[in-house]
């Protein structure tokens, strides 16, 4: 029967010096001097007794790391070890400071290959975020670069270690623990010749760190969204119409909703008292109820204090139609938004023409973008989109069959994964019997995710029923957007390869 062993990682005591001591002497060998004085760590343990931790196997110690907390911009990124630590008498560390200082970490060589330093390096990245700091920075030994120091530079050795081309015992395992490299540091730790005294200044940031007081407008890290899944239906005229917007706004209110989005052409069904004109003419005359209905939207979204999305409507600029919705925020501000990509058949019966706008919409609870339809089928807008922080993608949509909504959901779906965004579509259902070219409507709104543990196995953080009239009220937490950004088992937006391809608008025809 093999020995049992028992792991065990706890802040570090005065009493475990001497095994710390050993540990350290045999982790640096030939280093002479390399290992900390017994006053030293009583220092240490006296001015951040939490910062230090110790990992025991049955009772040895077999790894350390050791910290300080420092307000990082007094030193910044040309510092020496001696001078972060106030010549080894850790007189900068403040508790009041912004960033989790490094200042040693190290594991016994007869305890290696048992992922010790990964549980030291957890425990630290825990405490940063326990106190709501900025960053860990370390300053990292390169103690494989001695062997080829003759032949390449710290900072070409540095890139062969990062693109798996070299193994350094410390910096790949640094690396792998989402550290990144800021500089080289040259003279960090006199005598450490293995690393020829050079060293790299290191970074993780914690992307859970926020200030302690709150502006009175900072984006909100749950977002609720509420979707009208819209029933088209005849109406008298726009005040019947107006009246059915405010029935839904008031009723998504009530559960203080960031976000109401409505559908594509939502107002189609005033169309019917033009039939007796071309279908063309009629969209046309459509148009001319889309101002008025731009005021009634802005009204409601400072009445019933949300963001309203207006879906879509038809308007008439400088003789030419388009397909336009207006982001109407509850502080009274509106902005405007083209359909740029116009399906063959609004083409052909309406005469309608694309815009050339890509635009993402700054709001109180961030960044989104809103893309109408057909266009979330085009892949390039969405990534231009994330390109600009877009966290919430807003898609009002009108399908006719179960075929096109199904490119509209596929595509949605394919934009929040790969742009690491979640996507709210809002669509509408029935049939107008008495208005020409507008005759059935399929939709199941809904709310698309990444796909990764964070979030649902399927994608989709809820749905409506198919083909009837609803709400769908959701709650999406953006900050857990920024954790797959940097921590997710893929990183879509991290892992493009600009040095292989890159996307870029035409700079004429955008606004940021």
């Amino acid at each position: 029967m093999e020995d049992s062993m028992h792991i065990e990682l706890r802040n570090l005591q005065l009493s475990d010096y001497l095994g710390m001591r050993e540990a350290m002497q045999k982790a640096y060998p030939g280093w002479e001097g390399g290992y900390w004085s017994e006053a030293s760590l009583g220092k240490l343990l006296q001015v951040f007794p939490e910062g230090q931790f110790c990992i025991t196997v049955n009772g040895v110690v077999a790894g350390i790391a050791l910290s300080i907390i420092v307000q990082y911009d007094r030193f910044g990124d040309r510092h020496s070890y001696q001078s972060i630590t106030g010549d080894y008498s850790f007189s900068t560390h403040t508790a009041e400071g912004d960033t989790l200082y490094g200042i040693e970490v190290f594991v016994h060589p007869d305890f290696r290959g048992k992922r010790l330093a990964r549980r030291l390096y957890d425990a630290r990245k825990e405490l940063c975020e326990y106190l709501n700091l900025k960053a860990i920075v370390a300053g990292g030994r390169i103690p494989g670069y001695a062997a080829h120091a003759d032949k390449l530079t710290p900072q070409a050795y540095i890139l062969k270690v990062k693109q798996k081309e070299l193994f350094d015992p410390t910096l790949t395992f640094q690396l792998s623990n989402d550290f990144h490299v800021k500089r080289v540091l040259k003279g960090y730790l006199p005598g450490d010749k293995d690393s020829r005294e050079y060293a790299t200044l290191l970074e993780w940031i914690n992307i859970h760190y926020q200030v302690e007081e709150y502006p009175l407008h900072a984006s909100k890290p749950v977002v609720r969204l509420g979707l009208v899944q819209w029933q088209m239906r005849p109406l008298s005229g726009i005040s019947a119409l107006a009246d059915q917007l405010e029935f839904f706004i008031d009723a998504l209110s009530g559960y203080k909703t960031d976000f109401i989005l409505f559908p594509e052409l939502f107002n189609a069904p005033l169309m019917a008292q033009f039939n007796h004109l071309s279908e063309a003419q009629a969209m046309r005359e459509l148009a001319g109820y889309t101002e008025e209905l731009r005021r009634i939207f802005t009204d409601f979204a400072v009445s019933y204090n949300a963001n309203i999305i207006t879906g879509s409507m038809p308007l008439v600029e400088d003789g030419l139609l388009y397909n336009v919705g207006y982001l109407c925020r509850r502080d009274g501000t509106w902005e405007s938004y083209k359909k740029i990509h116009i399906t063959p058949s609004e083409q052909q019966a309406w005469g309608m023409v694309g815009g050339n706008v890509i635009q993402a919409f700054d709001t109180d609870c961030g960044r989104v973008g809103i893309l109408i339809c057909y266009d979330v089928e085009f892949p390039e807008l969405g990534r231009l989109l994330a390109d600009q922080g877009v966290k919430i993608l807003f898609v009002p949509f009108l399908t006719d069959t179960q075929n096109g909504y199904t490119r509209v959901r596929h595509c949605a779906m394919a934009r929040a994964i790969e742009n690491e965004c979640y996507v709210a579509l809002a669509g509408s259902v029935g049939n107008l019997p008495r208005v020409e070219n507008m005759d059935i409507q399929f939709a199941q709104s809904a709310v698309f995710t990444p796909s990764d543990f964070a979030f649902p196995t399927n994608a989709i953080k809820a749905e409506a029923t198919p083909n009837t009239e609803m709400t769908l009220i959701v709650d999406v937490d953006v900050t857990l957007l920024d954790e797959l950004h940097s921590l997710g088992s893929v990183r879509n937006l991290k892992d493009r390869r600009p040095d292989v391809y890159a996307l870029k608008p035409v700079s004429k025809n955008t606004d940021h």
